[in-house]
């Protein structure tokens, strides 16, 4: 991907060594949320649900750390690089709202190391990058940017930038309502069913990022290879690849994300489309 020399966001807060502040214990009411913004990485949320209470916002909590955080080098330039994507997200998104008359409402890309409070709760580097409906902000640690080369053997710039990519497809989500209709249907139905619309949430999160990869493909910033760097990040990331790897066989009906072949077609399906038209995993009739 082409990215040096360019502009990056204004929106990036870097949290970098700061640590988490002011937690009280996550409540249930944050299971949902879990749900939905485990993007990446198929965590149970039942890992992070081990304490009890309730989460609350305590004065001060936002107050600024004194620590001061030292980036080496190749962190310097991955803080680059993921600033300049999340502005080419911002550039697209602005654009394609205008065009629909809509107004694209910028999320904040933070910046954190270890673990980090949001407004959904304690955001940890094993949850992977997520985006927080609750604040509108994507939260990334760095260090996932190593994970995704060396544990889901997806190197290359561009399976990065698929990663925000589809954090920022759930922001779309959020500004077009459908993050909240989903959340609404929690209560009605039992989790297996549940499961089936976080999946179809999943994968238009993958096709609104394919979305964006073919409008700046307009702009002339891809390079040779960087679409299959994306589909590779998709296929490492899928509910069935990941279950087989941790523990040797897969339960569909767990399935949150989608599998590694629906993450690609919905992928390729946005990039070929490059419209929000096309989109509607909801109404499917084949994932």
């Amino acid at each position: 991907m082409d990215w040096r020399g360019r502009s990056g966001s204004d929106n990036v807060e870097d949290r970098r060594g700061m640590g988490a502040k002011g937690v009280a214990g996550i409540g249930g009411g944050f299971a949902l949320i879990l749900y939905i913004v485990f993007s990446l990485l198929g965590v149970d949320p039942g890992t992070i649900l081990e304490n009890n209470g309730v989460l609350t916002k305590q004065p001060g909590q936002n107050a600024p750390y004194t620590q001061q955080y030292k980036e080496g080098a190749d962190e310097k330039e991955a803080r680059e690089f993921v600033s300049v994507v999340f502005k080419d997200t911002e550039d697209v998104w602005t654009k394609i709202f205008q065009q629909n008359g809509l107004t694209y409402k910028k999320p904040v890309l933070v910046l954190y190391t270890g673990a980090t409070q949001s407004a959904c709760g304690v955001g940890q580097s094993a949850m992977g990058p997520f985006y927080c409906a609750e604040d509108t902000r994507v939260y990334l640690d760095l260090n996932f940017y190593g994970e995704l080369r060396s544990k889901f053997k997806a190197p290359g710039d561009f399976a990065m930038a698929y990663v925000i990519a589809h954090e920022v497809g759930h922001h779309v989500q959020k500004l077009l309502g459908t993050t909240d209709k989903v959340q609404a249907l929690r209560s009605k139905m039992s989790e297996k069913q549940f499961n089936q619309y976080l999946v179809r949430l999943e994968l238009q999160a993958d096709y609104y990022s394919g979305v964006w990869a073919r409008q700046i493909q307009g702009k002339g910033y891809l390079e040779q290879g960087d679409i299959e760097e994306a589909l590779n990040a998709a296929n490492a990331v899928g509910d069935d690849r990941l279950q087989k790897q941790a523990r040797g066989y897969v339960t569909p009906d767990s399935f949150t994300h989608g599998t590694s072949d629906q993450r690609m077609k919905w992928f390729k399906l946005g990039y070929q489309n490059g419209t929000l038209r096309g989109g509607d995993t909801f109404n499917a009739q084949k994932l």
